[in-house]
């Protein structure tokens, strides 16, 4: 059994769309950056790259390469559930915790749960979303800026 863990943090502007979580949330603000900016998804994908010894998404999918221009996250989570498929890792679960002020997003955590579960070939209930504020304190506290923390557990379907 391995583990990996994933952190990702972006700053919130006005002007663009935001998801969390490959759901698009309503709130008057998005993330921004290269992608669509999702730290939900930004996070699981460096726990799962990381449970398998590989690089993070900076060096899969550089902010350089215009290819990645608004791409959907949950696209490139896709490609991470396949990169670990080819080299015979099975996802036993995974959880990720969302610090934010606002918006609330317990009432899309079963969607995000649906949408991740599929992307990554496992089962809803085996995917863990909480969220919790930074109690006002620093950027998150004051409502600049997003973060996400993903653990994972993954497992070699033949021995290493």
């Amino acid at each position: 059994m391995y583990t990996g863990i994933g952190y990702d943090v972006h700053r919130l502007v006005k002007g663009r769309p935001l998801f969390l979580g490959g759901v698009r949330i309503t709130h008057s603000m998005g993330l921004e950056g290269h992608s669509d900016a999702d730290v939900l998804i930004h996070a699981l994908m460096d726990a799962l790259l990381g449970a398998c010894g590989k690089s993070d998404i900076g060096t899969l999918f550089p902010n350089t390469d215009p290819k990645y221009k608004n791409v959907s996250s949950v696209k490139l989570l896709k490609t991470v559930a396949l990169i670990l498929k080819k080299e015979s890792y099975k996802i036993n679960n995974v959880d990720i915790a969302v610090i934010a002020e606002q918006p609330k997003i317990n009432p899309y955590t079963p969607r995000m749960k649906q949408v991740i579960a599929a992307a990554i070939g496992i089962a809803p209930e085996r995917v863990g979303i909480k969220a919790t504020t930074n109690e006002k304190l620093g950027f998150i506290g004051r409502g600049e800026g997003i973060a996400a923390i993903a653990t994972v557990s993954v497992e070699p379907k033949k021995k290493p």
